[in-house]
């Protein structure tokens, strides 16, 4: 019996330890989490004395992997309701115009009431962008093709939601590949954009997003205990101090109270063996264990960024609630000078948590983008007081919440820079001399939940397929 390790307790790490307990029992598998908490990016807090979720809300559902996942673990899926989601840009609340690719619309004149005339004209007037094969910007991209104003007011926001980042400096080739393929291949982008609608608009009886009731950030507790059931050994509180080759195998040094066999208790630094390790840790804790074993890799992966945010959560009175019905939040471009990126109107786009909470409209808003952390040195009872500013700014007066929370997560999101998808191929050849190594997580090939499942379960069958 082989023994794998895998190393990171977030849904990637917990995704690759279920998958290879449940389609390939014949190996020992040990997760190992250096802090006391599962789930990464997935967790829960407490607000006015009701759990919600304090990280990612919804996986999309048009990807099969997290809905795969779901369904293996028996949990409850629910659905969104399908309010339109707005943009807050130039003091009012526009509808976010339908059939757009990441901000680029398949229709000019989807645009009336979010851009000028001028601007509207601009995009109509689509430019060739030749881009002999290399990687650029995703802002540049679109700017150049169809104007500033689309990236301004539509891929910003959109993008920001995504990645914390900023338009011009995200990989199109890594971020958007649909609309860098056409501009390789001297297709229009806006035509892309068509194509994708026109795809989107024969699905549009299936959802776009999913969850769980109760909350995404239940899951990992979830898919923990199957694990466990499944065969998994799962240590929290054991920290990888350093990871050395040793044959065709490893030699992994743990420190801290789970580096015993599980007793919670601290022990003195301790030795696991393994035939196999996958590292489903952030860009910046890989390359540190990789520093030896695989340097080139470590170099490479010291160059991907994170941006860090933080998620307000308010409760208010349902009697107060009006300002957030008939839709599910909005998002608001930076060039306007919002503080916030963006609002989800919980307790509107989810039905379980009004069912469960009838009481009380759960609201929360982001802050934080990449390179642009300033704003979030500020204590959380600055964060609330600047988030329900910017709230009010857009949905009017309301009323002092019951309670909020303040989650903040430092370095949270992987910035695919420009050559992104290169550095990416420069770290896996790196590793290649390093068979029974893999890497996985959202800082290769996507930050989506799907994305994530998928890094996993794709570094799990390496592993097996070497073995």
């Amino acid at each position: 019996m082989s023994t794998i390790a895998i190393v990171g307790g977030g849904i990637t790490g917990l995704a690759a330890a279920w998958h290879l307990a449940t389609r390939h029992p014949g190996h020992e598998v040990v997760l190992l989490e250096s802090t006391s908490r599962l789930g990464g990016k997935l967790d829960s807090i407490r607000v006015a004395g009701h759990v919600v979720d304090g990280g990612a809300e919804s996986v999309l559902a048009r990807r099969p992997e997290a809905l795969e996942l779901l369904s293996e673990i028996d949990a409850p899926l629910v659905h969104p309701e399908r309010f339109p989601a707005s943009l807050w840009s130039r003091g009012q609340l526009t509808p976010m115009p339908a059939g757009t690719l990441m901000g680029v619309p398949s229709d000019p004149s989807s645009l009336h009431g979010l851009l000028t005339e001028d601007e509207i004209e601009r995009v109509r007037e689509e430019r060739a962008v030749d881009l002999h094969g290399t990687d650029i910007g995703i802002g540049d991209l679109v700017e150049r093709a169809c104007g500033s104003a689309v990236v301004d007011r539509l891929v910003e926001p959109l993008l920001g939601g995504v990645y914390a980042g900023h338009a011009r400096a995200l990989s199109a080739r890594a971020c958007m590949p649909a609309l860098w393929e056409a501009a390789v291949d001297g297709r229009s982008l806006l035509q892309t954009a068509a194509r994708a609608a026109e795809a989107g608009s024969a699905r549009r009886d299936e959802p776009v997003f999913a969850a769980i009731a109760g909350g995404l950030g239940t899951l990992p507790a979830r898919l923990a205990d199957a694990a466990r059931g499944a065969g998994v050994t799962i240590r929290t509180g054991a920290v990888v101090s350093e990871l050395t080759a040793e044959g065709t195998g490893w030699r992994l040094r743990l420190t801290g109270p789970g580096s015993g066999a599980g007793t919670g208790e601290p022990m003195p630094a301790s030795t696991l063996h393994a035939d196999a390790v996958l590292l489903a840790t952030p860009a910046a804790p890989t390359a540190r264990l990789l520093s030896s074993a695989a340097p080139d890799a470590a170099v490479g992966l010291r160059t991907i960024e994170y941006a860090s945010m933080a998620l307000v959560t308010f409760a208010f009175r349902a009697s107060d609630s009006a300002p957030f019905e008939g839709t599910t939040g909005f998002l608001v471009p930076p060039v306007d000078g919002a503080q916030i990126k963006a609002s989800t109107f919980s307790s509107s786009k989810w039905p379980w948590l009004t069912q469960a909470v009838p009481d009380l409209r759960f609201v929360r808003v982001s802050l934080g983008r990449h390179g642009e952390e300033r704003v979030l040195h500020h204590d959380d009872a600055e964060l609330t007081r600047i988030g329900l500013t910017d709230l009010r700014r857009v949905v009017g007066p309301v009323l002092e919440p019951v309670d909020a929370q303040v989650r903040r997560w430092g370095g949270g999101l992987p910035q695919y820079a420009v050559g992104h998808v290169d550095t990416v191929a420069s770290i896996r050849a790196a590793t290649a001399a390093h068979p029974t190594l893999a890497l996985a997580g959202a800082a290769y090939d996507g930050v989506g939940i799907p994305a994530c499942i998928a890094s996993a379960r794709r570094a799990a069958e390496e592993l097996v397929t070497r073995l």
